[in-house]
């Protein structure tokens, strides 16, 4: 039973997957998330139920528009599993529990944004406001009104603190060191993970970040890396890891 239960949540995580592709792909464009439907973005085919099935129509078609033969990007398949995966990752740890209905909205989102900034380098706002609003009211649900104050006191210190990194990120590469999406994303990080876990999140997506934004510019000669994507992967290991001050407290003793 446990196994089909997972199943159900993991197809599940690949039809929200597929949507979340067409958020983070079209709202950074102004274009709205319901019209036109689903297309080929080369020939505008409209995709037929056949070419909607998450992950399995890309295989089935050969990554490439049933019209017009134009590739299609591995991009949008890629996504789709993975936010089936996370969402089985997040069943595993949390169970059937209103913890669980928390972790996967904090999935998607970290999905919607990984979208948007690796393809525009844009972190919506709407989509930052949505998903705070959700998110808080999620926290209130779970942990009690007085909990969710405190979330939202974490939030706006870890905000300050990404401000005041941005401010001495410019001053010292006499540039912008990164977006203000980054810096409102620090605000839900907060609520969700604590401010000093917040702030963890974004040390642990430096590490993970400086590697590959090194291999990405000297392939690329880009100058400019989205931080979101790193960001987001950094928050989604500590969040899955349930780290919290107390943890790092008992590991230096």
């Amino acid at each position: 039973m446990e196994v089909f239960i997972l199943i159900f949540i993991f197809v599940i995580g690949t039809l929200l997957g597929s949507f979340y592709n067409v958020v983070g792909y079209r709202l950074p464009k102004g274009q709205s998330i319901v019209f036109p439907p689903s297309h080929c973005p080369n020939c505008n085919h409209r995709l037929g139920a056949s070419e909607l099935i998450p992950i399995l129509s890309f295989i089935f078609l050969k990554g490439k528009c049933k019209h017009c033969r134009q590739k299609i990007s591995a991009f949008y398949p890629v996504f789709e599993f993975l936010t089936g995966l996370l969402f089985v990752i997040s069943y595993i740890i949390f169970g059937p529990t209103k913890e669980f209905l928390l972790a996967i909205t904090f999935v998607s989102l970290l999905i919607i944004i990984v979208v948007s900034d690796y393809e525009f380098m844009i972190i919506e706002d709407s989509v930052l406001i949505f998903f705070s609003i959700l998110l808080f009211a999620e926290i209130w649900w779970v942990n009690g009104l007085t909990k969710a104050l405190y979330s939202l006191l974490n939030g706006i210190l870890a905000f300050f603190t990404m401000w005041a990194l941005k401010k001495f990120g410019d001053f010292l590469f006499k540039k912008e060191s990164m977006g203000g999406g980054d810096i409102k994303l620090l605000f839900i990080f907060g609520m969700v993970l604590s401010y000093p876990i917040a702030i963890l999140s974004i040390f642990l997506g430096s590490l993970i970040g400086l590697p590959i934004s090194l291999i990405i510019m000297a392939k690329k000669k880009a100058h400019i890396i989205p931080f979101g994507p790193f960001l987001a992967l950094g928050a989604i290991i500590l969040f899955f890891a349930q780290i919290d001050i107390q943890t790092i407290i008992d590991f230096y003793h």
